[in-house]
């Protein structure tokens, strides 16, 4: 599909992330009964997957498949992850015997961390993804050939690849707020729900962790948007609750 560049961007913003553009690809999976589908943005440097449903997977879940792909194979290497949600990629590196390293947003940081710990594989949530023998630079053929390679040698869906992730780590995905001042509702939500907080972290935007919950709120670095991540330990109805809880603390500001 849309092999055939066209300026006029006849199909919107090519970004597979935005809801309104995934149907397109999501119904062509199931037209064809494919295996899975990928689509990448405009300068295809980010992937983003479907299973054979056409259901439109997180890239969270990617960075976990594709961490345990590259620990699989290189025992004890060096993962990188970015801050907005985490709880599913330091398991999974964990459980394989690597080491999991923080780093902030953005490829800048990502490579910068990735070179510094030698890392063999990073991935944001937004799938952006990073590896060592690509010059640490993030790449979109990458992921898909690593998928198409697992899907083919386990004889396993996408969909069940990630299924019990998924039910283990339920997320909010990534939720944008227009406001005018994106520090200030930080503050608000610090404040707010700091004495239910395990701990809190500034390292990226603000981290709080609930020991059964988790939300990271950041500030977009190219428009006047927070974004918002939440996730849960195994309790997708706390997802809606507390992004509810949120939301209703964001909108004061709005």
């Amino acid at each position: 599909m849309d092999h055939d560049p066209d300026s006029s961007l006849p199909n919107g913003i090519p970004n597979p992330l935005l809801p309104e553009n995934q149907p397109r690809t999501s119904n062509a999976v199931r037209k064809h009964g494919a295996d899975f589908g990928v689509a990448w943005d405009g300068d295809f440097d980010r992937c983003f997957f479907f299973d054979h449903t056409g259901t439109f997977i997180d890239g969270y879940y990617i960075v976990g498949l594709l961490a345990q792909q590259a620990l699989s194979a290189h025992k004890g290497e060096t993962i990188i992850y970015d801050p907005r949600m985490i709880w599913n990629t330091q398991e999974i590196v964990s459980d394989l015997g690597g080491k999991a390293v923080q780093a902030r947003t953005g490829h800048a940081y990502q490579k910068a961390v990735m070179r510094k710990h030698s890392a063999i594989y990073g991935g944001e949530m937004s799938a952006h993804h990073y590896f060592r023998d690509f010059a640490y630079c993030d790449s979109g053929m990458i992921p898909w050939l690593m998928v198409a390679e697992l899907v083919s040698t386990t004889g396993t869906s996408l969909a069940d690849l990630i299924a019990d992730r998924k039910a283990k780590f339920p997320t909010s995905g990534e939720q944008n707020f227009t406001l005018d001042d994106p520090a200030a509702a930080m503050q608000l939500v610090e404040a707010s729900l700091k004495l239910e907080a395990q701990k809190i972290e500034h390292f990226d935007g603000l981290s709080m962790d609930f020991g059964d919950w988790r939300l990271n709120l950041r500030a977009s670095g190219t428009e006047p948007l927070v974004r918002l991540n939440i996730e849960t330990r195994g309790d997708e109805t706390a997802v809606a609750y507390h992004l509810k809880r949120v939301k209703s603390l964001l909108a004061t500001l709005a």
